[in-house]
């Protein structure tokens, strides 16, 4: 179990290289969909491979941040039924979704949109949209996105059981540091508290 949760560390950072290098792409994608409504507005020129390189990185962004947000637990929960369980039956039933529901979803839509990417790289696909791009990197996204999922998936697997033997900590708990727009609201209501 050891080596397991070993591999799970390293799955763990990788996840966080990559949710941290994502935050370069935000900011390239705001430049670009600035610099294109500048252009538009101000000597008013456009072309649809800005627009299309903005959807491709947003897609990018997505996929390759949902293994991030799996591992920091910030993905959409209803917690009905497990909110009302222990600690050791809410890991059960993350246990059971990760087997039974998000492993198998997303091994499936690896697998199918593999061929999809090949038949996109091997034909040279283009957008259909005048001065649009090439389409398989965008094709490339979904299947690469998916496996970065399922490997995080696996980390937490991981975890989750490690947690039930009593080799790690709970994987759900949230980190209890503050985030620095939390610190400068609580700096600014300490301030108006302060004041009065």
């Amino acid at each position: 179990m050891n080596a397991l949760l070993k591999l799970s560390r390293q799955i763990d950072a990788l996840t966080e290289r990559i949710g941290k290098a994502a935050l370069w792409l935000v900011l390239i994608v705001v430049l670009i969909s600035a610099g294109n409504a500048v252009m538009r507005y101000t000597i008013n020129y456009s072309s649809n491979a800005f627009l299309e390189i903005q959807w491709n990185l947003f897609g990018m962004i997505f996929l390759s941040c949902a293994g991030y947000t799996l591992m920091r637990n910030e993905h959409v929960r209803i917690d009905l039924i497990s909110g009302r369980l222990s600690k050791r039956g809410q890991t059960w039933i993350d246990i059971f979704g990760l087997l039974f529901f998000l492993m198998p979803m997303a091994i499936a839509v690896m697998v199918l949109s593999w061929p999809v990417f090949v038949h996109a790289l091997q034909s040279n696909e283009m957008s259909n949209s005048a001065g649009g791009l090439i389409v398989w990197p965008a094709r490339l996204m979904i299947p690469a996105g998916f496996f970065l999922l399922i490997l995080q998936a696996i980390s937490e697997l991981i975890k989750r059981i490690g947690f039930l033997k009593g080799l790690c900590p709970d994987p759900t708990d949230k980190r209890n540091a503050l985030t620095p727009e939390e610190e400068l609201a609580l700096v600014i209501k300490k301030q108006k508290e302060g004041a009065q």
